[in-house]
């Protein structure tokens, strides 16, 4: 079984979220239908930035909690260093 740490974001430099999941598919399309009321929804963060995958639903954990407490900037790095065009990669997923 796989776990993912993501960013979404509602449009390039825009509003950031940091989640984890075990099922990136489904995650990410809850949060583009707005199922779930909460900070994403609010704000219309739903397109898929940056992501990782990891064995451990621990160290996923971890990950996703120290990054939360990343300064903005270092958050936007990432996503550039990796996807410099803000592309929503949820479109290049399969199930």
């Amino acid at each position: 079984m796989a776990f993912y740490v993501y960013i979404l974001a509602s449009k390039r430099n825009g509003t950031l979220y940091i989640g984890m999941t075990d099922n990136l598919l489904k995650r990410v399309w809850q949060h583009r239908e707005g199922i779930m009321p909460g900070f994403t929804r609010d704000y219309g963060v739903k397109y898929l930035v940056w992501y990782e995958v990891h064995e451990m639903r621990e160290s996923t954990l971890v990950r996703e909690r120290r990054m939360k407490k990343w300064n903005r900037a270092w958050k936007l790095e990432l996503i550039e260093k990796d996807n410099p065009e803000w592309h929503d990669l949820a479109e290049g997923l399969t199930p």
